[in-house]
C-alpha cells in the first residue's frame, strides 16, 4: 500500500470538504442579504402607507370632515328640517 497516495487522497478529500463548508456558507450569506434587502424594501414601502392612513385618519377625524361628508351623502342634524324642492327650471 502507497501511504502517499492514502495521504494525498485524504488531503484532496479535506479540501473539497473545506470548499464546500465555505462555498455553502457564502451562499447563506448571500441569500441572507437578498432577503433583508427585500424585507428593508417592504418595510420602507409600509412605513409610507401607514403615514399615509395616518394622514388619512387625522383628516377624516375631524368634526368639519364628518359633517361635510354626512351632508354630502344627505344627512342632516336631529333638529334641522329637510327640504326637497322639484320642479326647479335647468339651468
Amino acid at each position: 500500500m502507497r501511504w502517499d497516495r492514502v495521504g494525498r487522497l485524504a488531503m484532496l478529500f479535506v479540501l473539497v470538504a473545506l470548499l464546500y463548508l465555505y462555498l455553502s456558507a457564502g451562499l447563506r450569506t448571500f441569500s441572507t442579504w437578498r432577503q433583508a434587502r427585500a424585507d428593508n424594501a417592504r418595510v420602507a414601502a409600509m412605513q409610507r402607507e401607514h403615514a399615509t392612513l395616518e394622514r388619512q385618519r387625522e383628516v377624516l377625524g375631524r368634526q368639519g370632515t364628518v359633517e361635510g361628508q354626512a351632508r354630502r351623502l344627505g344627512m342632516a342634524h336631529g333638529s334641522e328640517l329637510q327640504y326637497v324642492v322639484n320642479g326647479l327650471p335647468p339651468n
